[in-house]
């Protein structure tokens, strides 16, 4: 029978480093009362020994779990293949995840992944009230949600990543919606564009809404009123079936906003299927600065939301509320910048 080495122990950690167990002890809880000096002795004591903080246990005694959850909520899911797949293939998603895991990286906090609709809430919520996590980062897409409500009543520090649609008192990041979408129509409007349309993303997301209403609004004070929409659904399926909705409707468009990055790769497709030029013909301007701009042919020109900084202050909040309790909900709003590229 082969034997196994024993693993180093607290007390081997405490000898090495010539101090007492209750002080290696809070060393590894990251306790504020331990000076530099000895501080710096333990960790190298841990170092040298090998020494693996028993998890559970240091749990027991700081009641946290390091972990926080970041929760997607989608109002509802056809089949778990599609919400899934959207979920790992949208660079939005895979932006946020990036930058809120760089936050947390250096404050030895995981991140796990928690997709959820309607049906689904009974669980998540369940799974937040054991204390799996110590906090939640909670991306929802629908105006009506209730979870971030309910995540809310149960008292666990949270984040999100838009401004609540009601008057509830916690903390979000966002981005100025209506700004971005400003400038897009101010570009249009500077390449010369006349007959200008948008492709709008679902009016129960304050994104798809705030987006929409600042086009319009920048180009009615212009004089341009009864702007052509069609709604998509952010998908790049979506954007090109709505492309040629509007190019039905409009052959002679000569300007389209498109409220996302990968709706705007499908309607490129649609527009240059129609034998349109773009942008000689129709300028095309989209909204993410995702990866899928620089897949767009040609090049897509779009609004710059920093959604990694954005993730990494959402996270920063969460960290702030965890360390202490009671904090007063705040809200970190970015703006948006043009990227120009070669469609618009």
């Amino acid at each position: 029978m082969i034997s196994r080495p024993r693993q180093p122990t607290m007390d081997q950690v405490a000898a090495a480093a010539g101090v007492s167990r209750a002080t290696v002890s809070r060393v590894i809880n990251n306790a504020a009362s331990v000076a530099p000096s000895i501080r710096s002795a333990v960790e190298r004591a841990i170092a040298q020994t090998g020494y693996v903080p028993n998890v559970a246990a240091r749990s027991l005694v700081t009641r946290r779990s390091d972990s926080v959850a970041l929760v997607i909520s989608e109002p509802d899911r056809p089949d778990d293949h599609s919400f899934l797949n959207r979920i790992f293939t949208d660079p939005y998603f895979g932006r946020v995840t990036a930058g809120a895991t760089g936050a947390l990286r250096p404050h030895d906090v995981h991140l796990v992944v928690v997709p959820t609709d309607a049906s689904d809430h009974h669980r998540v919520v369940r799974y937040l009230r054991q204390g799996h996590v110590d906090g939640v980062l909670l991306i929802s897409s629908n105006e009506h949600d209730p979870l971030p409500a309910q995540v809310h009543a149960l008292g666990i520090p949270a984040v999100l990543s838009s401004r609540p649609s009601g008057p509830l008192p916690v903390s979000y990041v966002d981005v100025d919606q209506r700004a971005g979408a400003a400038l897009a129509a101010g570009h249009l409007l500077a390449r010369g564009c006349r007959r200008l349309a948008t492709i709008n993303g679902p009016l129960d997301i304050p994104a798809g809404s705030e987006r929409l209403d600042g086009f319009r609004s920048f180009l009615s004070a212009r004089g341009f009123a009864d702007i052509p929409a069609v709604t998509g659904d952010f998908t790049r399926a979506g954007g090109e079936a709505a492309a040629r909705a509007l190019l039905a409707a409009d052959p002679g468009i000569d300007g389209l906003f498109v409220a996302s990055d990968l709706m705007a790769e499908g309607a490129l497709r649609a527009v240059q299927d129609h034998g349109r030029r773009v942008p000689e013909d129709v300028a095309v301007v989209g909204f993410d600065d995702s990866s899928a701009a620089l897949e767009c042919r040609p090049p897509l020109t779009t609004v710059r939301q920093p959604v990694e900084e954005m993730a990494a202050e959402m996270a920063a909040l969460l960290l702030a509320q965890i360390a202490s309790p009671g904090r007063s909900p705040r809200s970190v709003v970015f703006q948006p910048t043009l990227v120009i590229r070669d469609s618009a």
